[in-house]
């Protein structure tokens, strides 16, 4: 996308400000959203134009005005041109997600995981959800498996209302049960015991709330997938380096585990990675339950 965006901009920017223009940007249905350096800023609406020409389904281009902050995951986003809406339908592999890309937590970059994830669920397992936002994760697997039941939990009651019509934009309810709630409650009040694999795809809480996911597993254990981020340095692993600090974690909490697989999702910035570990997990017999 960014040799593309360049190549129109090239009779418009200069050299040094092409330069400056990041690698790439989310296309979440028919919104892109750009980072856009404070150097460039009045160029804002020369890129999105740019972007618009380039990516002939793209009706909206938003400005990306913040990090990632908070508990909800969210980020302001300035409208540039375009439609000024920021609800958008994402297709991604047979499914359909509307979200509010100013109030809900949502990235197009984990398609090829909420993917992965999905073909490795077996025919009648129960998955917890612990961290949903609108749903992706709990509908894909609900879409390509024969899960049982997904018990998606998430705090943001925007996201869960979103969440809501995309199972049944879907048609995958009953199949998926939306849960408000703080995933630490919803588990100690009624979901403990009862999953065979827990999700966790929230890299800034994950360690913090392991033990949860651990006590939502079923007596004989089962698989958590979890997402955190790592510092790695140069000739460091960021996948080895979180497989590590997991597996402590979890051995303080009486916990065998194997992590059968790791792999670095995307880079976050200098030196940061977010990475995931798939763990086999079981509480060690005659031990109590995580505190």
């Amino acid at each position: 996308m960014r040799s593309n965006l360049k190549a129109a901009l090239a009779d418009t920017l200069e050299p040094n400000e092409l330069e400056l223009l990041y690698k790439s940007y989310d296309v979440v249905g028919d919104i892109a959203i750009i980072r856009i350096p404070d150097t460039l800023e009045h160029r804002s609406r020369i890129i999105a134009e740019a972007i618009m020409q380039t990516q002939k389904h793209v009706k909206t281009v938003l400005r990306q005005a913040s990090p990632i902050f908070g508990d909800l995951r969210l980020r302001r986003v300035e409208w540039i041109v375009g439609e000024k809406t920021l609800e958008a339908v994402h297709k991604e592999h047979g499914c359909l997600f509307k979200v509010d890309l100013g109030r809900c937590y949502f990235s197009p970059r984990l398609s090829h995981e909420r993917m992965r994830i999905g073909q490795q669920v077996q025919p009648g397992e129960v998955i917890v959800n612990m961290f949903s936002g609108v749903g992706c994760f709990s509908i894909a697997i609900a879409k390509h498996s024969a899960a049982e039941k997904v018990y998606s939990i998430d705090v943001n009651p925007v996201a869960v209302s979103y969440m809501k019509e995309n199972i049944r934009l879907n048609k995958v309810v009953g199949r998926v049960v939306p849960i408000e709630s703080d995933a630490k409650n919803a588990i100690e009040e009624n979901l403990q015991n009862v999953a065979d694999r827990v999700l966790m795809p929230l890299p800034e809480r994950a360690y913090e709330y392991l033990e949860y996911a651990v006590q939502a597993l079923k007596p004989n254990g089962g698989r958590i997938h979890y997402y955190g981020f790592e510092h790695a340095r140069k000739g460091e692993n960021p996948v080895e380096k979180l497989r590590t600090r997991v597996a402590d974690r979890l051995r303080n909490l009486n916990v065998e585990s194997e992590i059968s697989f790791g792999r670095t999702v995307r880079a976050t910035g200098p030196n940061w990675y977010q990475v995931v570990s798939d763990i086999q997990s079981k509480r060690i017999s005659g031990s109590s339950q995580p505190i």
